[in-house]
């Protein structure tokens, strides 16, 4: 007999004792925490060499400031700090910049430092480039890549649903990032979801946000902090267990099937627009089947690669470098796919992703 998980057992993190700022701060007003130092000048990882710039930005290898930028708009609000489209004064490029208040919570701030540290790392074609960090007046300044067509959920929310050659496309690319997060940055993304993975107009998807992420020391390392957005949670991470790279395929096999099928695949219907409360999703996800993709809507190999992500036990997952040669990508490889012709007719987006 199935003995029912008591919701009880659901451990949830406590916030740390809060910490003064003044203790991250030198006397000239550069941000100070292990490692990295952050000023108005920029950002250095003091432990290590610099490392170089992502291809992407060899055209910018100049000295910038916050100075340079026009704000164009507001274009995004969220907990996790203000998105403003900007462009810079000379050459005229559009960049979006991300403001984060400095936030004295010691979780709160590892997180920023996580970010700024993964962003000053990243080299990865399919991972948002960030330029430059900057910290003044108590607010850090992160000068990103901008994606025309902003996220995932914006594409969705206008197409309604996404056909299997476009899928692959978004599923390949990815797959490419959390590669790289996961073999050769050893982190843990743990918030993929639409608004977290952004398109532009030439088709490229890359993965953004990473403020919840979760640095690793190796490939074997697990966490067991609950931080990140709920409804793409995979059953041990919402229900308080240990956790590793694979939670991140259950997220992203959520998404894809959303895609697919035009709504959250917990809701029942599309006319059903509320989201399951917290313990609803909690029940559902950790005591019911995991959710499929119909076999009369979708092709075989659609249907075993949302199967290869969602599955309840994580090792019964396929890994991110396993799933890049599933039969669903090498399907449409060949078959030269323009995700560009689809997002490049959309409108853009009136709210940037945060």
């Amino acid at each position: 007999m199935k003995i029912k998980t008591p919701l009880k057992q659901l451990k949830l993190s406590v916030p740390a004792q809060e910490t003064p700022i003044t203790s991250f701060l030198t006397a000239s007003g550069t941000f100070h925490d292990g490692d990295l130092l952050l000023n108005l000048k920029g950002l250095r990882l003091i432990s290590e060499e610099k490392e170089s710039r992502p291809a992407d930005s060899k055209e910018l290898e100049f000295e910038f400031s916050l100075e340079d930028f026009e704000t164009i708009k507001v274009v995004g609000k969220g907990s996790g700090g203000v998105v403003q489209l900007v462009r810079h004064k000379w050459i005229g490029k559009l960049f979006a910049l991300k403001v984060i208040q400095m936030n004295i919570q010691e979780d709160i701030r590892k997180q920023i430092v996580q970010e700024l540290k993964i962003n000053q790392a990243a080299q990865c074609s399919n991972v948002v480039v960030c330029y430059h960090s900057f910290y003044h007046n108590e607010a850090f300044s992160l000068v990103l890549e901008y994606m025309d067509r902003g996220s995932l959920a914006d594409v969705i929310r206008q197409v309604k649903t996404i056909l299997e050659p476009y899928l692959a496309v978004v599923c390949k690319q990815v797959l490419q990032g959390l590669v790289y997060l996961h073999y050769e940055r050893h982190v843990i993304h743990r918030d993929i979801k639409p608004s977290n993975l952004l398109v532009n107009h030439k088709g490229e998807v890359k993965i953004t946000d990473f403020g919840v992420s979760a640095m690793l020391a190796s490939t074997m390392g697990q966490r067991d902090t609950f931080v990140g957005t709920y409804n793409y949670m995979s059953p041990e991470r919402i229900s308080g267990s240990t956790y590793d790279y694979s939670c991140d395929i259950w997220s992203l096999g959520m998404v894809v099937l959303e895609c697919a099928i035009g709504r959250f695949p917990y809701m029942q219907s599309e006319d059903h627009q509320t989201w399951p409360s917290f313990y609803e999703l909690l029940e559902a996800i950790v005591e019911s089947p995991s959710p499929s993709a119909p076999a009369d809507q979708f092709s075989p190999e659609f249907c075993s690669f949302v199967s290869a992500c969602i599955q309840k036990n994580p090792r019964d997952r396929s890994s991110s470098l396993d799933l890049l040669s599933h039969p669903f990508i090498k399907k449409f490889e060949d078959k030269d796919i323009d995700l560009g012709i689809l997002v490049g007719s959309l409108e853009p987006p009136v709210n940037f992703p945060r």
